[in-house]
Parts: structure tokens; C-alpha cells; sequence
């Protein structure tokens, strides 16, 4: 089932559960999609997003979510930091399995023999195989910094 497909169904149970913190988490991510759906019928790129583009908005949108959580943590709105945390379970649901640190370590060095990298002028390369295959499971503000010690 496409992403799309998945996220609908999601929204459609919500409705009919009556659940309004997971609603308005799925309407969120469906907003999310439409503006990148526009942006890119806007440029003539094509149609809109495929999935691959939607794992990496969900990424995005955890990643801001998890930064809000700290922000509110460390400034003492409990609520808020929870009610954040529930928006990154519920989005979390429709990405991928995260990869394991040995998995990550094992995907750079087969990104890094596949490209044939020697220096970290390659790490580019190196990322751009990573990204292909692992968006939605790695978190590639992590990985750069290891494929960069890896090449240097």
C-alpha cells in the first residue's frame, strides 16, 4: 500500500474513533504533503510527491517535533513536551524500522566500497547511495559525521 493509501486509512479511522490528538497529527502530515504536492506542480516537476519524499517530510517533521519536545522540556511545559511526544509516536508510525548502530555502520561501509570513496571528497557520493536506500531509517545528521570520519 502506498503512503498516501496508508495515511488516508489512518485519517478514516480516526474519524471514526473519534480520536482528535491522532486526527489532528494525521491532518498535519496530510497538509504537509499537499504543500510539497504544490511546490512541485508549482515548479513543473511533475504530479507530486512519491513516497520516498514523503518518508523524508515525515523525517523532517519528527525531527522538528523531538527538537520542540527538548525546547519545552528544558523550559518546564511538561504538557506541551507530551503532547509533542504523542505527534512523533503517531507520525513514527508510518516510517520505517530505524536502523540498529551496527546496521548503520554496516550500510556506510558497503555505501563506501559500492562507490569506491578514498577521500572525503567522495562523501557526497557516498551520502547520495545512503539517502537512496535508507530514507526514513537512518538519521543522516547522525551518519554524516561517521561517513566523514570513515573517509578522512
Amino acid at each position: 500500500m502506498e503512503m498516501r493509501d496508508r495515511i488516508t486509512a489512518a485519517l478514516k479511522e480516526a474519524m471514526k474513533a473519534k480520536d482528535q490528538d491522532r486526527l489532528s497529527t494525521l491532518r498535519l502530515i496530510n497538509a504537509a504533503i499537499k504543500d510539497r504536492d504544490i511546490a512541485i506542480r508549482s515548479d513543473g516537476r511533475g504530479d507530486g510527491v512519491g513516497d520516498d519524499e514523503i518518508l523524508a517530510i515525515l523525517g523532517r517533521m519528527v525531527k522538528q517535533r523531538q527538537e520542540s519536545v527538548r525546547a519545552y522540556e528544558e523550559g518546564g511545559r511538561l504538557d506541551l513536551a507530551e503532547r509533542e511526544q504523542r505527534e512523533v509516536e503517531v507520525i513514527e508510525e508510518f516510517l520505517p524500522r530505524q536502523l540498529s548502530e551496527a546496521e548503520v555502520d554496516k550500510a556506510v561501509e558497503a555505501a563506501v566500497r559500492e562507490v569506491g570513496a578514498e577521500s572525503i571528497r567522495d562523501m557526497g557520493r557516498v551520502m547520495g547511495v545512503l539517502k537512496s536506500r535508507y530514507t526514513g531509517q537512518m538519521d543522516f545528521g547522525v551518519v554524516g559525521p561517521k561517513v566523514k570520519a570513515r573517509l578522512g
